[in-house]
């Protein structure tokens, strides 16, 4: 009986050497890298009200209406509060969405980004 070389069929072990020219490609192994995580800092101040900092909470980091009230009484007491952690362009996005709502809302919120 003759092999699958031998009757030429396609994808047989001497077309790969042919189209290899006998060498041998290794497999390159990619690792995958977790992108750095930063987290997004709420800044208290003496004007923005408790009511907008929670519908930030709520509208731009997706808390639960418990999760945002303990995250606002944090910024209230303690001067600041993590709203979330992300990747870098997911962080900035969110900073500049607040920094639009509370401008519109004539609010002086702020936010920083710092690296987890």
């Amino acid at each position: 009986m003759r092999s699958a070389a031998e009757l030429g069929y396609p994808g047989s072990v001497n077309d790969r050497e042919d189209q290899t020219g006998g060498s041998v490609k290794e497999r390159v192994k990619t690792e995958k890298k977790e992108p750095t995580l930063y987290k997004v800092v709420l800044l208290n101040d003496d004007y923005t009200t408790m009511e907008f900092v929670l519908r930030v909470l709520e509208g731009v980091f997706q808390k639960s209406p418990a999760e945002a009230y303990r995250t606002m009484m944090q910024v209230h007491l303690n001067g600041s509060g993590v709203a979330g952690v992300y990747p870098w362009e997911v962080a900035e996005t969110k900073v500049q969405t607040l920094a639009t709502l509370a401008r519109e809302a004539e609010f002086p919120l702020r936010a920083a980004i710092e690296e987890a």
